[in-house]
């Protein structure tokens, strides 16, 4: 059961009983209120607008006067009764401060005349309102991501602004307005209505319809189009038994990335354990087993090298040759070792040229994906107009074969 505080029941939403009017959005309570008096009769709302009812007689010179109220008949009395019946409407839908700044009134006319005033301004007052209102009535756009239903809200808030001002619009020009408001987006049903249907002689409803219909039938596509992609990439990761990361995994995997090398103290651990590790690595001679330097730079085996060379030097010439051959191999395999020994000295690439070159492949990765992205959009852009432009064709040739 209603309450008695239900804004269902407030005094100005019954039929029988005008609309109140406490100082507060003025137009849409006269709006409200010409209806309202049109309907008790519609002499009373002729009164409002062009003043009382008086009737006059002629004196000796022959000039019209006032007639005397026992004179009236039964018709000039109904006359008369009409603007007390219209000045008791005014009062019955004022509350009481609105009531007092209007009480001295002696006429309907002058109370809606006083009101407007109060409220709407001069006439120059006026034509700032007017002037003010058009503007937003040129620039009128549809915002991005905005309902029709909305549009047409804000839309028709300014037109009924306007035309309690006295500037009204035919409804060609609104339903020309309206077109020109859409977005981008809406490009192949601007020029299909445009092309297909006569704007002079377009109702706007039918108009706020069609759009209506060409956005509930485009989000449908949407959602449908969405599901299928779904879809389509479930069906691929399923068939490659694999799954294939996408660009929120991977920016997922890069801020775990960072977030770990933001942890200074672990790094500093990393690089002490392998600085640590390149100091217990110490090298051995193979020869004397010594510490500190490799086999062809070892003493020991160079001391040696000189006695085999003394004691060959007293040999005879095809000794000779024959050592000098063993000992160009010796020096060839010392050689080689030497270079092998060498080879083993090269170090590994530190923890700082790892982090440099991961860091780099990562940002390489980052853009790819970026422009991925924006590729994507773009392709589903165009898928969805290429749509659209094929309804619109369908409908033009259906039209075609209709004529």
């Amino acid at each position: 059961m209603a309450t008695q505080n239900d804004s269902t029941f407030r005094e100005g939403q019954s039929t029988t009983r005008p609309p109140f009017f406490d100082g507060n959005d003025y137009s849409y309570w006269k709006t409200r209120m010409r209806i309202y008096l049109q309907a008790l009769d519609y002499e009373i709302w002729e009164v409002v607008c062009d003043g009382p009812f008086m009737p006059l007689t002629k004196n000796e010179f022959r000039e019209d006067i006032p007639k005397p109220s026992r004179e009236w008949n039964e018709l000039e009395k109904r006359k008369v009764s009409l603007n007390s019946k219209a000045m008791n409407a005014l009062f019955c839908a004022l509350d009481k401060k609105e009531f007092h700044r209007v009480s001295s009134c002696e006429s309907a006319n002058e109370i809606w005349h006083k009101l407007e005033v109060v409220y709407e301004g001069t006439n120059q007052v006026k034509e700032s309102k007017i002037s003010r209102y058009t503007r937003q009535y040129e620039l009128f756009q549809m915002e991005q991501n905005e309902s029709v239903y909305s549009m047409y809200t804000r839309f028709t808030d300014i037109v009924n602004t306007l035309g309690a001002l006295g500037k009204t619009f035919s409804n060609s020009e609104k339903v020309k307005k309206i077109i020109r408001s859409l977005p981008k987006e809406w490009r192949p049903k601007r020029t299909a209505i445009e092309e297909v249907k006569d704007l002079n002689i377009l109702p706007i409803d039918d108009l706020i319809g069609s759009i209506i219909s060409y956005s509930d039938l485009a989000a449908e596509r949407g959602n449908e189009e969405k599901k299928k992609n779904i879809a389509l990439k479930a069906t691929k990761y399923e068939s490659d038994g694999e799954s294939e990361p996408d660009d929120e995994e991977l920016a997922m995997l890069a801020r775990r990335f960072r977030k770990f090398f933001k942890k200074t103290g672990d790094r500093r651990k990393f690089r002490n354990f392998k600085n640590q590790k390149e100091k217990k690595e110490v090298i051995i001679c193979y020869e004397c087993k010594t510490p500190g330097h490799i086999r062809s730079e070892c003493p020991l085996l160079n001391k040696l090298k000189k006695k085999a060379m003394v004691t060959t030097w007293d040999d005879s010439n095809e000794d000779s040759s024959d050592e000098e051959e063993s000992q160009e191999v010796s020096n060839l395999a010392l050689m080689a070792i030497g270079d092998d020994d060498d080879l083993n000295e090269v170090s590994d690439p530190t923890y700082d040229e790892l982090y440099d070159a991961f860091k780099e492949m990562h940002d390489e990765l980052m853009k790819i994906g970026k422009k991925n992205a924006c590729l994507k959009k773009k392709l589903l852009e165009f898928t969805n107009e290429k749509d659209a432009m094929q309804k619109c064709n369908e409908s033009l040739n259906e039209k075609i074969k209709g004529l």
